[in-house]
């Protein structure tokens, strides 16, 4: 099986991962679309993953005044269990390491339940208290570089 990941640079790229994140976020988990597209996204980069060229899930990262945010992993559902999830981590983490900018920064996301074993595999840890986000319970897990 053939998993891509890149970087988005197209328009046409935006508009397939903004479909990913609504059929994930706002249709199959209820999140408001309000919430779920932000202020951020001309300010983040964003990745493609697809599995033999058919578009499979998304990522975003940004930074922030506390470090590096990882977020709006998201992986289609007929997609999922195929190795998506890690070769979106894998790639956005690579991509942050070619950042100057980001040597020495906490890399950092807010982690729903379901997905922090996968996150666990690169190294993040839980911190702190189980809180609410968009209606789904969430841990900050956190990594440096």
């Amino acid at each position: 099986m053939n998993i891509s990941v890149e970087k988005v640079k197209t328009k046409e790229q935006l508009d397939t991962i903004f479909k990913i994140r609504e059929i994930v976020f706002v249709i199959e988990q209820e999140v408001d679309p309000a919430e779920e597209y932000d202020e951020f996204e001309a300010s983040s980069t964003h990745f493609l993953a697809t599995v033999e060229g058919e578009p499979a899930g998304t990522a975003r990262w940004r930074f922030t005044k506390n470090g590096v945010k990882l977020e709006r992993f998201a992986v289609l559902k007929e997609m999922r269990g195929k190795g998506v999830g890690q070769a979106l981590v894998q790639a956005v983490i690579d991509d942050i390491a070619e950042s100057e900018q980001a040597k020495d920064k906490l890399l950092y996301m807010h982690a729903q339940l379901p997905a922090m074993s996968l996150y666990a595999k690169f190294g993040f840890e839980k911190v702190g208290e189980m809180f609410e986000e968009c209606n789904i319970m969430h841990y900050q897990m956190e990594r440096y570089l």
